[in-house]
């Protein structure tokens, strides 16, 4: 057990006090009822097979922030560095800020935040490894790292930075609610060491003595309904009508017009009121070259090779149902397989660069831990099908000989439905692939546009693929190459449009999602209009082909030439994907939580002294 120091002060213990049995959104407050199995365990804190006798072990327990006392001193953060022992480059607990006015009547306003131990913890749930626990003791979301493999999308799905990606250690960590402090009535270290009385905890719902608001929400706090976080605050101090992030992050809150004088007396300003928009910067436009690489580079190739070559399959398999004879196995005895063994060797390849891309490679298999929750899990789950089955019908069809020992009907029988199921599993796949980008943290990918672009790369890159290779090879190459025009039509016809309306919404939603789309029109617009004039004209010159359909070497060549525009658009629209998304995560400082500031320290140097606070080495 944690020892306390002799003669600890009293607010260093948590309060006992009567508390509603629900919270607000409904949830008990008593994490299991009275007389259940889970009552009673040991947490084995450093080994230790004591039970604590608290009696509020089984209640949830939350963070309470007072914005108007904190001074941002960074005591809870070095409280929490020393009780965890982090790096210099992570911490579990950040002081960020926002600010407002101008001079004399400046305003900044101060928040302190960690993990805040939600009902609905999306973390739990997305992790592909199982590495999250929600505990029935104080209801607190805990995480192991060693079962964690470093893939980090606990940190793309949390809305408040609480999970933090070791890039040197290759895993995830994060708060624990100070569990051990809590078995002997202690509250967490951060909350003990804070000297001005912003940060306090208790059972949740629970007004904390000296408090008159807590509020779900705070100017600068994301939509506190993605995961009913355990964190109740105060602000009563007037703020401007416009809070500025001072990190990299275009964003300002805004105070609505509704909500331009405090509500009620004693009650303050309300900071569920302020909404997050865009920062209307001056900024000139480029191409932004160098930011368009990121440290997702592995997951552009990734998901575009797995698009391409499940698109490929479909039409080498289902052609000859539909009358392309010249796609038939018996056709080409050696250029099928060759291209079928092509494509598992792309696949391949694809799978080595996500799974390096992994903080802990040598522990892939553990992606399958989460299939019920977890899309991550899914999506693994789809693609290993998918290669597997692909493998086993390139191998039926290639190699017959090896299976002439079975009767003919059941090597057809197998083939067939290695077929089938690859089909399937490739489409199931790639929904699964898609489905781990619908993330409400992050506005910019929480849009069916993610759909029509995954099946629209699927539709173009595919049929381009297999036109190029099989038509040099066939008679009938007008034929081919006129049928697959039609799949390549149809496959950049959805990413236009899905191109059009996504850009309607972000303007429409504001916040992260419109400031991203801001981002894309200002550093990026050289780029951004480059790749959409690349899509439209592509979509062009194959509906022309498909009109007309050019005759040998030179519809070959024209081909050739709409594969290049085509597939140029289609990597670089996806490196933009990854490169504008602009999380819903708290906001943090000039020089902590900047993501210009790191990438400064990196490219100067800065970031080889440890006391910078920026791991040099990127995962």
């Amino acid at each position: 057990m944690f020892e306390p120091r002799p003669k600890e002060p009293a607010y260093a213990f948590v309060p006992k006090v009567d508390h509603p049995e629900q919270n607000r959104w409904g949830q008990s407050i008593e994490t299991v009822p009275q007389g259940h199995v889970l009552r009673g365990k040991s947490l084995n804190i450093n080994g230790d097979a004591a039970v604590s006798a608290n009696p509020d072990r089984y209640k949830q327990h939350g963070f309470y922030f007072n914005a108007d006392n904190c001074i941002a001193c960074h005591a809870c953060e070095a409280a929490c560095a020393e009780k965890n022992e982090t790096p210099a480059h992570l911490a579990f607990r950040s002081v960020g800020y926002l600010e407002g006015g101008a001079y004399p009547s400046y305003t900044r306003m101060n928040i302190s935040m960690a993990c805040n131990h939600c009902d609905d913890p999306v973390c739990l749930k997305g992790c592909p490894t199982l590495a999250y626990t929600k505990f029935a003791e104080y209801g607190a979301v805990l995480q192991d790292p060693d079962i964690c493999f470093g893939c980090g999308y606990c940190t793309w799905v949390c809305p408040y930075n609480a999970p933090q990606l070791d890039p040197v250690a290759g895993h995830v960590s994060k708060c624990n609610m100070c569990v051990d402090r809590l078995e002997v009535g202690l509250k967490p270290a951060c909350v003990s060491a804070c000297l001005a009385n912003a940060l306090d905890f208790g059972v949740i719902e629970t007004k904390p003595e000296n408090r008159i608001q807590t509020e779900i929400t705070i100017p600068g706090f994301p939509d506190p309904n993605i995961t009913h976080p355990n964190i109740r605050f105060q602000q009563t101090k007037t703020l401007p009508r416009e809070m500025t992030r001072t990190d990299s992050h275009p964003i300002q809150y805004v105070r609505t017009a509704s909500d331009s004088l405090p509500r009620e007396a004693g009650e303050g300003w309300g900071g569920g009121e302020y909404r997050p928009q865009p920062l209307m910067r001056d900024e000139s436009r480029g191409w932004g070259i160098k930011k368009l690489s990121t440290r997702e580079n592995p997951l552009v190739v990734f998901t575009l090779i797995s698009q391409a070559v499940v698109g490929a399959f479909l039409v080498l398999f289902f052609g000859p149902l539909f009358g392309l004879d010249m796609l038939a196995a018996d056709a080409h005895p050696i250029a099928r397989p060759a291209f079928l063994f092509g494509m598992i060797g792309l696949q391949t390849l694809a799978l080595v660069l996500s799974t390096l891309h992994l903080g802990r490679p040598h522990r892939f298999y553990r992606a399958f831990n989460n299939l019920r929750y977890s899309p991550v899990s899914r999506e693994v789950a789809g693609i290993a099908v998918f290669y597997n089955l692909l493998g086993a019908y390139t191998v039926l069809t290639a190699f017959p000989q090896l299976s002439q020992w079975l009767p003919l009907g059941l090597i057809n029988n197998l083939t067939t439905l290695a077929g089938y199921g690859a089909a399937l599993s490739g489409l199931a796949a790639l929904y699964f692939m898609h489905s781990i980008y619908r993330i409400p943290a992050r506005p910019f990918w929480n849009h069916w546009q993610v759909l029509t672009s995954f099946y629209g790369a699927m539709l173009v890159l595919g049929p381009l693929a297999v036109g190029l290779v099989f038509a040099p090879l066939v008679d009938e190459s007008t034929a081919l190459l006129g049928t697959l025009a039609w799949a390549v039509v149809a496959g950049l016809a959805l990413e236009i449009i899905g191109l059009a309306f996504h850009a309607r919404d972000l303007r429409r939603m504001g916040g992260e999602g419109a400031a991203a789309h801001q981002v894309q029109t200002t550093n990026f617009a050289h780029t951004y209009r480059s790749r959409n004039a690349a899509f439209g004209v592509a979509l062009l010159a194959v509906l022309a082909f498909a009109l007309f359909i050019p005759q040998g070497a030179t519809g070959w060549a024209i081909w050739l030439l709409i594969s290049v525009v085509a597939t140029s658009a289609a990597a670089v629209g996806r490196m933009l994907f990854y490169a504008l998304v602009i999380p819903t995560t708290m906001p943090g400082a000039f020089f902590w939580r900047n993501p210009a500031f790191q990438a400064h320290a990196r490219e100067t140097g800065l970031a080889k002294m440890p006391q910078v606070g920026v791991a040099m080495d990127c995962h």
